[in-house]
């Protein structure tokens, strides 16, 4: 199953597909008693897309066929016993994917020519994705960060590793030579190249980027490189060869004030935003500016949900299953937003007060 979600894997996903690719979506869960009921609940939704494919007149028997095989070996790659909060399955003709979200989704089954993407975009933009930089003198791991954990990360040819005739990084460390190993113009050399690979890793992924080592290593990369003098400095030597839990242990409680930071600041241009009139909140107004492509700054609950119906001059709230309900509405804000160029931040409940889950600042 996918986790995360590049630029590069978006564009890729929101290219037009032959009729029909179809996107079905549905509700996890991560804990007991809840999860039980989830394979039962994907085995039906898996079953009415194939209901809506065999009652599609549109759909030759061939491409039926095919798709149904995609649909089946989607369901065969799922694993429930990691689900987070949200799956989404895309199947179309000669293709498939599995992806597990941090968010809830709508259960929904849709039929068309392009993958339906809002949710992963908004799931995406939720989870805060980070990257982590762990620098020795004879390694340099990239890690991808999330919420509560961070996974090796291949992208870019990482892991890079170095090997050198009598070279002993960490005895060199173990006896007070560390800073003499990074004046080392081999180990600069070294250093970069992973400045390199990793100047291209941003450029299709964009996020903000942590980089951890011994104070020389991060000096050593300062000097050599570019790409991580924005970064957050995190002085803590072995994680290159680390595991994920220690790299996690050292860096969570750093994202954690950082979070803090970032959520105070967006609660600060909201109350300037207002005082200057350039402010919307609640999901109609909201809603309403960001079709218009006006919202520079989102900020949305990490929880906040609402069924909607659209009356054609305003949203109005809705239950989930009315006809016409729009049940990821904020989704698909986020998502309109993001393609307007927005900055989306996703803030701890609460935060934003009597807006109702909801608000932005508006570039005019």
């Amino acid at each position: 199953m996918e986790h995360a979600l590049s630029p590069v894997a978006l564009a890729e996903l929101r290219r037009p597909r032959p009729y029909p690719a179809v996107s079905v979506l549905t509700p996890t869960h991560r804990r007991e008693p809840y999860n039980a009921q989830d394979p039962v609940r994907l085995r039906n939704v898996v079953a009415e897309a194939k209901k809506q494919l065999e009652s599609d007149p549109s759909v030759t028997r061939e491409r039926r066929v095919d798709v149904v095989e995609q649909l089946d070996r989607a369901l065969s790659e799922v694993d429930l016993a990691h689900a987070e909060d949200g799956l989404v399955i895309f199947a179309a003709p000669g293709e498939h994917q599995v992806w597990s979200l941090g968010r809830t989704v709508p259960e929904r089954v849709v039929l068309s020519d392009t993958f339906l993407t809002r949710n992963l975009v908004s799931a995406q933009a939720a989870e805060r994705p980070f990257w982590v930089l762990s620098v020795s003198a004879d390694r340099v791991t990239l890690w991808n960060g999330g919420p509560e954990r961070v996974t090796e990360d291949h992208s870019g040819g990482f892991p890079l590793t170095r090997t050198h005739e009598n070279f002993d990084a960490e005895r060199r460390e173990q006896i007070g030579d560390t800073p003499s190993t990074f004046r080392d113009e081999g180990t600069r050399h070294f250093l970069r190249d992973a400045d390199t690979a990793l100047t291209a890793v941003l450029r299709n992924d964009p996020r903000p980027l942590y980089v951890t080592g011994e104070q020389a290593a991060l000096s050593a990369m300062d000097e050599v490189g570019t790409v991580i003098r924005e970064a957050v400095h995190v002085p803590h030597g072995g994680l290159a060869n680390g595991t994920p839990d220690a790299v996690w242990q050292a860096i969570g409680p750093i994202v954690a004030a950082e979070v803090r930071r970032n959520t105070d600041a967006v609660a600060r241009e909201l109350s300037t935003a207002r005082g200057r009139k350039e402010f919307a909140a609640g999901v109609d107004e909201v809603w309403q500016s960001a079709r218009e492509g006006r919202i520079r700054l989102l900020a949305v609950e990490e929880n906040y949900r609402i069924t909607v119906r659209d009356d054609g001059d305003h949203l109005i709230p809705a239950r989930s299953g009315d006809l016409d309900a729009r049940e990821d509405i904020v989704d698909e804000i986020v998502e309109q937003c993001l393609e307007t160029g927005a900055d989306v931040r996703f803030v701890p409940d609460g935060t934003l007060g009597d807006e109702a889950g909801i608000a932005g600042v508006l570039r005019y």
